[in-house]
């Protein structure tokens, strides 16, 4: 019965919204605030009907009842005014369970800032897509441009044969020469740059492509705070 009761509350209200939708105004209220009516509608008549089953059984046994009602209604209140904060917690436990997974929070200005936590190896990896090929790189400020491995700019699609490496480049490997490129897009989460200047390296030199300054210089701001990396776009 209590199933059917719930059934033909929200059945006629959304009915009735239905109805009145181009108005604006159902019943003498606005839409929006008739909408959160039902809702509590139903809501009370779940609780009531409940509360009627267990008078039933006793008043020890209503109370119980009211008191889990009460429990379950306190957390959905509190996981809903403390939405903001259970995403952020959400994010830093995926980021910590999955490395180079970039997660997105809000800065105080109500702003969307990108954080990557440090690996194991204690640096700054990060999932970027390459035109579309998603590459796990390093984050590198020391790095002048965006510079790509043999292995990982066939991935994207560069045409290797067509490269002309005229740039002398520092690796972990000792000086290097890189073939300058353009990149159509770049995109670590939700920020993307397009049009990005890059390089790739001769091959064997160079273990893992970096995300480097032709890319991080056009943020507006990047901040190191312990083990997050934080980008603002």
């Amino acid at each position: 019965m209590r199933f059917y009761l719930l059934l033909a509350i929200l059945g006629a209200g959304l009915a009735l919204l239905v109805l009145n939708h181009e108005g604006g105004r159902t019943l003498g209220m606005d839409n929006d605030d008739f909408g959160r009516l039902v809702q509590l509608s139903a809501i009370a008549a779940l609780i009531g009907s409940g509360l009627l089953v267990a008078g039933r059984r006793g008043l020890g046994e209503t109370a119980r009842q009211a008191a889990l009602w009460l429990v379950i209604i306190l957390a959905l209140a509190a996981g809903y005014l403390y939405r903001a904060d259970l995403q952020d917690f959400a994010g830093r436990m995926t980021a910590g369970l999955v490395p180079g997974r970039a997660t997105v929070t809000s800065g105080a200005d109500g702003s969307s800032i990108l954080v990557v936590h440090k690996g194991l190896g204690g640096h700054f990896q990060a999932d970027a897509a390459i035109d579309g090929t998603v590459l796990r790189m390093l984050v590198d400020t020391g790095a002048s441009a965006v510079v790509l491995s043999q292995e990982d700019a066939a991935r994207v699609g560069i045409d290797l044969s067509g490269l002309t490496y005229s740039i002398s480049v520092s690796t972990a490997n000792g000086r290097a020469r890189a073939a300058p490129v353009r990149l159509g897009e770049v995109a670590i989460g939700p920020i993307v740059r397009r049009n990005v200047r890059a390089m790739v390296a001769e091959e064997g030199r160079l273990d893992q492509s970096l995300l480097g300054m032709s890319f991080l210089e056009t943020l507006g701001a990047i901040e190191i705070t312990r083990d997050e990396l934080r980008l603002r776009d």
